[in-house]
């Protein structure tokens, strides 16, 4: 079966582009809040299944594989993590394993010389500070080695239901600024002009429907906005400057295999 954002999402039909629109840099703080909550709205309907793709079943478990996905797929973090956590399933074992033996489970992904070391010292504090548990507090996560911001809010939010702040990566920067909500290039300012935008209650479920809609429809370069829900409302909209072509809208990228409800459906077993 096709992906698809989700039940409701029906694309275009029939639909020509209109001319080129300029993207609008002047705009009102308030107007710009009204057209950011439009976007949440309608990004609701037509994901309403999104989740975080990185498969976990535990704080523990998410911290480590949003750890391991820095300059990563999710596609490809899930592919390791089943083995690992097989291993070593809690803060305790990770903290005594040996650093060849975590190495060895991932070394399917980038980086994962840094990365192991990484996981096994965070795992140690966490022993040492917090009693073996991920500790349900920003200063506390960022605190561990190979924990950023991006990385404390989205287990904050996803494990916790925590609104700590907007999590930002490259689907984030990229489609937020096609979007005209930010021109931000660096991801703590990109998060914090979203924060000034958006409802806190909706932050978490905002970053990750973002990110489906960058696989699915926004496409990097490859935009298909004669079947995007908020193209009315984007202000690079059938831009040829953004990639924009029309035969583009009726091709299933490949970064679909992405979308986060399939990574639970399709992934490695061993999901919630």
């Amino acid at each position: 079966m096709r992906p698809g954002p989700g039940d409701g999402f029906r694309p275009a039909k029939a639909f020509k582009p209109p001319g080129l629109r300029r993207r609008v840099r002047r705009e009102s703080l308030e107007a710009r809040r009204e057209r950011a909550r439009a976007i949440a709205r309608r990004l609701a309907r037509a994901y309403p299944r999104s989740t975080c793709a990185l498969r976990h079943r535990d704080p523990f478990e998410l911290l480590v594989a949003t750890m391991l996905s820095a300059q990563t797929t999710d596609l490809a973090v899930n592919r390791v993590t089943p083995g690992l956590f097989a291993r070593f399933p809690d803060a305790r074992s990770m903290a005594q394993a040996s650093e060849g033996a975590v190495e060895q489970a991932i070394a399917g992904i980038g980086l994962w010389r840094a990365k192991a070391r990484n996981v096994r010292e965070a795992a140690r504090l966490l022993v040492e500070r917090h009693g073996g548990e991920v500790p349900r507090d920003l200063d506390a996560l960022v605190a561990l080695p190979g924990v950023g911001r991006k990385t404390a809010t989205a287990v904050l939010s996803t494990a916790f239901g925590m609104h700590a702040g907007i999590t930002v990566d490259t689907h984030m920067l990229r489609v937020n600024r096609l979007l005209g909500l930010s021109d931000a290039r660096e991801p703590e300012a990109m998060a914090r002009a979203l924060e000034a935008l958006l409802p806190r209650r909706g932050w978490g479920a905002y970053t990750h429907r973002i990110i489906d809609h960058g696989r699915l429809v926004c496409v990097a370069n490859r935009p298909r906005c004669g079947a995007c829900p908020v193209s009315s409302l984007c202000h690079s909209a059938f831009d040829p400057a953004a990639g924009y072509r029309a035969d583009n809208d009726g091709v299933v990228p490949a970064s679909a295999k992405g979308l986060s409800w399939l990574a639970w459906e399709t992934g490695p077993a061993g999901g919630r």
